[in-house]
């Protein structure tokens, strides 16, 4: 290193010369550089996510967790594999090695717990994503002397209308709950017209729904035809 810093000092032209190709070459990289001042943090980390509705942790653990930890714990470019077991929920966190091609380990995540057969029927389907931290620029809080609806659909308008601003990449929606209506049947009224609870179940989700109906040629073009009748009040 001393030979390198000798010789340059024997030859001031070329260290000037590589000083201006320094400069000129940072000068012209300088637009294409990334600059962020709240960036998107991506870890090395795949979650799969599952719930088992009315489980206790012992029986998620074991019809979940496990299941899917032999599964995927063979993956090439996979560190570690850890798993937490709650009531109603199995959650496995994936950890991949630093120089691993994340997104080709996400795929065979994918591919190895969609493969799996031997979960229970009363299961949820598993999801798999990739775990992105993202810093907020802003939040904004919308209250007021309304009802909860009023304030959710307060919140969507100011939602859709902030996302359409230049320069916004994403906006969510927090601390909302979703829409929901509750059918409540007394058990009196079940028995005198001989039905249970998943009959009533089944008849209102038969008929609140949308189909597609498929499509008619005609001579003025190709119709779709398609019946509206999901159900958004009682």
């Amino acid at each position: 290193m001393s030979k390198v810093i000798a010789w340059f000092i024997e030859n001031p032209v070329a260290s000037n010369l590589l000083m201006v190709v320094m400069l000129v070459g940072g000068a012209i990289a300088l637009p294409t550089i990334r600059q962020e001042e709240f960036p998107s943090i991506e870890v090395d980390l795949i979650r799969v996510s599952m719930e088992y509705p009315g489980a206790t942790p012992v029986e998620s653990e074991e019809a979940l967790c496990i299941r899917i930890e032999e599964e995927v714990e063979s993956i090439p470019d996979i560190e570690r594999v850890h798993s937490i077991a709650v009531e109603g929920a199995c959650v496995v966190n994936i950890e991949t090695l630093v120089e691993g091609d994340l997104d080709a380990v996400l795929a065979e995540v994918q591919n190895r717990v969609d493969s799996i057969d031997t979960f229970p029927e009363e299961a949820e389907k598993p999801v798999v994503s990739k775990i992105v931290i993202r810093q907020p620029v802003m939040r904004i809080a919308i209250s007021g002397l309304a009802d909860e609806m009023t304030l959710k659909h307060m919140g969507e308008t100011a939602r859709d209308e902030i996302a359409m601003l230049p320069g916004v990449s994403q906006v969510t929606l927090d601390y909302t709950r979703p829409f929901e209506i509750s059918v409540e049947v007394s058990e009196e009224t079940l028995r005198r017209h001989g039905l249970s609870l998943g009959q009533v179940a089944d008849v209102i989700r038969s008929s609140s729904l949308d189909l597609p109906g498929g499509s008619v040629r005609t001579g003025a073009g190709e119709i779709l035809l398609r019946t509206v009748g999901q159900a958004y009040s009682g």
